[in-house]
Order: structure tokens, then C-alpha cells, then sequence
């Protein structure tokens, strides 16, 4: 106990990284505390900065040109300008483009332009346009195939292909009000699902969802633009409630013959990671139940729909969930990897098509983030990960056969490698605590070859705040909690200064990173200008420590969260310029649920709170999420009432807003209303407020409406 007690005490004075900005300056006012970190402050850059395919070359804007440099001599040249970009683009009668930065490369010598007519193929060694893709009406969720320049795309809830002479394909045919969806994201965005379309590798087949919501609850939403209020339905499916059913569909180029695969009952189960055999002869689908804590990945005919074989399954007694679909070798065909966090971290593991599990390729006490590429042999694979800390990433390389490991970047702080592996290069974009932006040029080996860019400070004429990261010991005596405090500008010893708590707490953000400015929002120096001290922390369910710090919250949401950020605010009440008596909170979605969970929960200690798009009661949220982390309502009742606030309203005695969006579809305002609707009948009292036509955040420029709001709250009530 005593040598427990030592270093919890040892632990709560560390710091991790600390960055001092210059305290002499102007102070920010509102719009540039909102807009200003995507634009007036954002750190200087190389715009559009890519490599140009199956080339040694890279190429970023520059002005109105397109410039390119040769990595292996360091020689500059000028690649295309925009007047020969718009000039090619007036020949075919297109509208202009306003920067050449609007350019990708699709191959070595042709680039794709995003006009307003439609996408645009453009070669640049001809400087002209050699075909495009115009934009058709009333098109959405357009996948282009590798080959054969097919587009397949969604009209309303039906699914066509345009073939390159313009024919077109109608593969679907239901009614508008059937609820039926074709070729769009199902699951609402959950294992990570981004869309609903997926080409073979040669396109002659493909694969579309299918989601039928005809089961599920319309939700009322109403649009208040209209002469007279409409009704906007939408389909809402509530935990324990009828979900959706997705079955995938695959279309056959040559027959023009539309089969389903026989994923099985129950039909409310879950369909992801769609991955296609690289001789296309077959279809992957990761299966999920809907208790969301058993997985197949199955093999089906693509012909047929017959299910050939189960590779393997995976079970958690908390939950499974698949995020990425498998990825093939292109050099041995019969090998895939696969990603999972069935150790308590995400790794990669490789196996063969028949599901016979060859080796784990990464292990240890931290994730893998990001498969960055491969050499051409494919013995090597390049992955980032938080394995040398949780707050950063790093780029690694592993040898295949013997697993051996070698970091590829030192810097502390956040890499984005951009790879040419090919070309034995990559670009490395870093930020950090120190570095707004740092850009170099590496070696594939990691060494460096060339800076290409060194951001200096944006806000080097801005009064800005000094910023701690902190680690704190959660109240099991071991799992260290990584926070952040942003101090008062220009605190003096004698005076004592309120703070705000601003947190989000729940699964797949973390907030505290080693990045430019700590991971904060610009607004939270802005506060610190006006004299709070801005505290976060990222408790046990926050993402960035792997499967078990974060799945440790299941089915008992918000009670170890309130815990750690208690251990947070225990550290604010030691320092010695902390006004014990004038905390406050403040979070969105997740982030308000905390916000009123710390508020009823623990109403002594928190004076103010301001919580935006709260979840109030888990049983009105979606199937999906809600179910993941807290089971149905039916088989977790303890764990949802301890987590209902709308039962705790009468608990409530300092100030707290609510703020929600009118349609927000993601967390509904019936969470928020039922909530005052319990305050009105216990006569607590509650401030509420509504953005009109605004969903789940407030976005664009009344953005800088929601924040003054939100500074006036804590201004007048702390």
C-alpha cells in the first residue's frame, strides 16, 4: 500500500511533454477562436503534396502551379500550370477550377480534376483532357472501377451502372417509400462501414448492400424552412427494437444476373469487412450477431450465393468489433492479414484462404493504426502504431517471416507517412507539441534525406496560454490517465481562477495526443485568455489504449468514466491557483452525456455545466452503438437505469445548458426534452437551447454562434 500510495504521488507531478508559448501578444476574439485553426492560424503546408505514381517524383501546388521534384536529386520543375488546366478545361466548354490544388493523381501521366461538370481525366504530358466522367443527375455514392472505367451510383434508393459509351444499367427496382436501400452505407457507419458499393478487381461483378428498414420505427423530424412545417421521417432504430436487415447483393457483368449471398438468420445480424477474392470468384463477409460479441468471416460463391466455408470466428464475452476487411497479398494470393483486437490490442495477423492462422505479426501493449504499405516482394509490411506511447504515432517496418520490428521515425509527436516504398522513399508529415507542422523526406530506412517544410508557430503575435500534458493514476492504483491543462494566461500567485472541464469519454476519440496544441480546439486558449484554466483528460473508454482500457466501460456507461475524470479534477483542486468552488464542464454527444452525468452525479463539485447533444437515456439510441456497449435494455436493466440521467434531474443544483440540434438524427432531441420535461416536474432548474436545421453538431458559421453562446454561460454562472 505505501509503495502504491508513492507512486500515484510521484505519478500525479509527471510530465509527459510540456509547450510554453510566448505570453506577450494580442488576444483572439471569438471568430478566430473557432475558425481561426482551420484557417487565419492553420500551420503553413505543401498543398496537395502526393507522390506521382510508379515515379520517383512528388508533386504539391505551389501558387497557380503544379510543381514537381525528383527525390533521389532534390531537382525542382514546374509540372502544369492552372491557366493550362482551364484553358484545356474551356476547349470542352467545363467550368474553371479556382486552384490547381483541386487535382489527385489518377496514374503516372494523367491526373483527375474535380470540375463542376463532373470528374475530368487529364493528361499531363499532352496537356489535355482525354475523357470525363460528367456529373448525372441526381447521382450519389459514385464508385468508379479500377479497370474498364464502369460507374456504378445510387438514384434516389435504387443502384445503376454507367458503362464508358454511356449505357446504362439499372440493377435495382424498388419503389421510393418501399424501405428498401440499395448501394449505401448500412449499420449507420458502425465496423467500419463507408460505403455501400464494392467493384471485383476486374469489373465483372459487383457487390452492393441491400438494407430493408421497413421493420424499423420512423422517427419524426420536422423541417421549419417550409410555408408550413413538414413532417421528415427518418428510420430510427432504438436499442432492444427492430433493426434493419442487409443482405449483400452481387451483380454479374455477363449474365446482367443479380444473385444474394445466404448470409442466414437471424436477419438482424451484422454485415462487414466485404472483401473480394483477388480471382473474384469468391466474396468475404465478417458476420456479426446482433449481440455483437460473436464473428464468422465467411466465404461465399460469387455465382451462387452459397456459402463455402466459415475461415474462423471470433468471440469476446464484452463485444466484437471488426473495423477493416481483409487484405489480400497481390505476390501470394492465398494470404491475407487480418486485423483484430481479440489479444487486447489491434494487430495484425496473417492467415491463408483457408483460414488457417500462419503467424501474429504484431503483438505487444499497443495498437496498430494504420497499414501503411508493402514492399514488392511483400516480406515487409509498414504499419503505424502508439508503441512507443499512447499519445503518439509511429511508423514501423516488420519482416514477415521473422518478425522483427524497426522504428522508422524518431521525432516524438504524430507521423503520417505518405509511402513510395517502390521507390524506397516516404514523405513524413509530423506534428507534435513543439512542431505545428514539420514535413521530411526519408529513406525508406528512416533516415532522412531532406526537410521540406518547418511550420513556424502560427500564433507567434497571439498571447497564448502555457499547455502541460499530464499522467495521473486512475483509482485502481495502475492505469495511468493521460490529461491536459491549458493554464491561465498571465496567472499571478494571488489569484484564483475558475476551470472547465471539457470532455468527451467514450469510445473511438482521444483528445489528449501529441500533437500541435495538445490535440485542444483554439476556443480552449481562448478561455484561457479570459482566465479559465481548460482541463482534459482522457478516462478508461477513450480510444488510443487498446480493446480492454477501452471495452472496460460495457454495460456500465459512465460509472468508471466519472471516476477518472474525478481523479482528474482531485489534481485541479491541489493547485494552488484553482478556485475549488467554480468548476465547470462542458461536452458534446458522448461528451454530454458526461457533462450531465458529472453534473447530477457528483452535483457538489461541479458549480456549471454545458452539455450539446447529450445521450440522457441509452435506451433511445441506436441499435448499433447502444447495444455494443451496454447490451438490449432487456438483458442490462441495472446498468441502463444507473446510466439514465433523466431519472437523476431532480439530483441537479448548479447551472446547466442544454444545447441540441432540432434535427439531429444521431443523438434525438427527445433525450434532451425529456430530460427538461423531469427538471419542469421536480421544479429544478434548466436552461435549454435550440439551432434550428442543424444536426448533431453546429457546423459552418453558426458554429461561431454556438460558441459565443457557450462562453456566455460559463462567463455569467462561473
Amino acid at each position: 500500500m505505501k509503495n502504491t500510495t508513492l507512486l500515484l504521488s510521484l505519478l500525479l507531478q509527471i510530465t509527459i511533454f510540456s509547450h510554453v508559448f510566448a505570453q506577450n501578444g494580442r488576444i483572439l476574439n471569438i471568430e478566430e477562436a473557432v475558425m481561426g485553426q482551420v484557417g487565419t492560424f492553420a500551420p503553413a503546408t505543401l498543398t496537395a503534396l502526393q507522390w506521382r505514381p510508379q515515379t520517383a517524383f512528388y508533386t504539391y501546388a505551389s501558387g497557380d502551379s503544379l510543381i514537381q521534384t525528383d527525390a533521389r536529386s532534390g531537382k525542382t520543375s514546374l509540372l502544369l500550370t492552372l491557366k493550362q488546366v482551364n484553358d484545356a478545361l474551356a476547349k470542352e466548354k467545363l467550368s474553371k477550377i479556382p486552384s490547381i490544388a483541386y487535382v489527385a493523381w489518377k496514374s503516372t501521366d494523367h491526373l483527375t480534376i474535380y470540375a463542376r461538370e463532373g470528374k475530368v481525366f487529364f493528361d499531363v504530358i499532352h496537356k489535355k483532357i482525354d475523357r470525363i466522367h460528367r456529373n448525372i443527375e441526381g447521382a450519389a455514392h459514385v464508385e468508379e472501377s479500377s479497370v474498364e472505367e464502369l460507374l456504378a451510383y445510387t438514384v434516389e434508393n435504387n443502384l445503376y451502372i454507367r458503362k464508358p459509351d454511356g449505357e446504362t444499367i439499372q440493377l435495382t427496382h424498388d419503389a421510393p417509400m418501399s424501405g428498401i436501400v440499395n448501394g449505401q452505407v448500412v449499420h449507420r457507419n458502425e465496423f467500419g462501414i463507408t460505403k455501400g458499393i464494392f467493384w471485383s478487381p476486374q469489373a465483372d461483378f459487383l457487390a452492393f448492400y441491400r438494407m430493408d428498414e421497413s421493420m424499423v420505427t420512423d422517427y419524426p423530424l420536422v423541417d421549419i424552412t417550409a410555408r408550413t412545417a413538414e413532417l421528415n421521417s427518418t428510420k430510427y432504430p432504438m436499442a432492444g427494437m427492430a433493426s434493419h436487415e442487409v443482405t449483400l447483393g452481387i451483380y454479374n457483368m455477363n449474365t446482367g444476373k443479380t444473385v444474394f449471398m445466404k448470409t442466414g438468420e437471424p436477419t438482424d445480424q451484422y454485415l462487414t469487412g466485404i472483401a473480394w477474392a483477388p480471382d473474384a470468384k469468391s466474396v468475404y463477409i465478417a458476420l456479426l450477431n446482433r449481440d455483437q460479441n460473436h464473428l464468422r468471416l465467411n466465404e461465399y460463391d460469387a455465382t451462387s450465393g452459397e456459402l463455402l466455408k466459415t475461415l474462423f470466428e471470433e468471440k469476446n464475452n464484452r463485444y466484437v468489433e471488426p473495423a477493416e476487411p481483409m487484405l489480400f497479398m497481390k505476390t501470394r494470393p492465398d494470404e491475407f492479414i487480418w486485423q483484430s483486437q481479440r489479444d487486447g490490442h489491434n494487430h495484425l495477423y496473417l492467415y491463408n484462404r483457408s483460414g488457417k492462422l500462419i503467424t501474429q505479426l504484431t503483438k505487444g501493449e499497443w495498437d496498430v493504426t494504420e497499414i501503411a504499405g508493402f514492399d514488392s516482394k511483400e516480406n515487409t509490411v509498414y504499419y503505424v502504431s502508439t508503441q512507443e506511447s499512447p499519445l503518439q504515432r509511429h511508423l514501423y517496418t516488420i519482416d514477415m517471416k521473422s518478425v522483427k520490428t524497426i522504428l522508422l521515425t524518431a521525432e516524438h509527436g504524430t507521423h503520417h507517412p505518405v509511402m513510395n516504398i517502390n521507390e524506397g522513399y516516404f514523405i513524413d508529415r509530423i506534428t507534435s507539441t513543439d512542431v505545428p507542422l514539420k514535413i521530411d523526406l526519408c529513406r525508406i530506412t528512416g533516415k532522412i534525406v531532406r526537410n521540406l517544410l518547418t511550420a513556424e508557430n502560427p500564433y507567434k503575435d497571439i498571447a497564448m496560454p502555457e499547455m502541460e500534458m499530464i499522467t495521473l493514476i486512475a483509482n485502481d492504483g495502475v492505469t495511468p490517465l493521460y490529461g491536459r491543462l491549458i493554464k491561465p494566461l498571465k496567472s499571478t500567485g494571488d489569484t484564483k481562477h475558475p476551470v472547465i472541464v471539457y470532455v468527451y469519454g467514450g469510445p473511438h476519440a482521444q483528445l489528449v495526443t501529441d500533437t500541435w496544441l495538445g490535440g485542444a480546439r483554439l476556443w480552449e486558449y481562448y478561455m484561457a485568455q479570459k482566465g479559465y484554466a481548460m482541463f482534459t483528460l482522457d478516462n478508461r473508454g477513450s480510444s488510443g489504449r487498446g480493446f480492454n482500457f477501452e471495452s472496460v466501460i460495457h454495460r456500465r456507461l459512465g460509472e468508471l468514466e466519472l471516476h477518472d475524470q474525478l481523479t482528474g479534477v482531485n489534481y485541479l483542486k491541489k493547485l494552488p491557483y484553482i478556485d475549488t468552488t467554480r468548476i465547470g464542464v462542458h461536452g458534446w454527444s458522448f461528451g454530454g452525456f458526461m457533462t450531465t452525468n458529472m453534473m447530477l452525479n457528483v452535483a457538489e463539485t461541479f458549480k456549471v455545466g454545458v452539455a450539446g447533444g447529450p445521450v440522457m437515456d441509452w435506451s433511445l439510441y441506436e441499435v448499433m452503438y447502444g447495444e455494443r456497449y451496454m447490451d438490449m435494455p432487456a438483458l442490462n436493466p441495472e446498468g441502463y437505469a444507473r446510466a439514465n440521467m433523466i431519472s437523476k434531474a431532480s439530483q441537479l443544483k448548479g447551472k446547466l445548458l442544454l444545447i441540441h440540434g432540432d434535427i439531429d438524427n444521431v443523438v434525438v432531441m427527445q433525450h434532451s426534452l425529456q430530460f427538461i420535461r423531469e427538471c419542469v416536474s421536480n421544479n429544478i432548474p434548466i436552461d435549454f437551447f435550440v439551432y434550428p436545421q442543424h444536426k448533431h453538431n453546429v457546423v459552418g458559421k453558426d458554429r461561431i454562434h454556438l460558441m459565443q453562446k457557450i462562453t456566455d454561460y460559463f462567463d455569467s454562472n462561473l
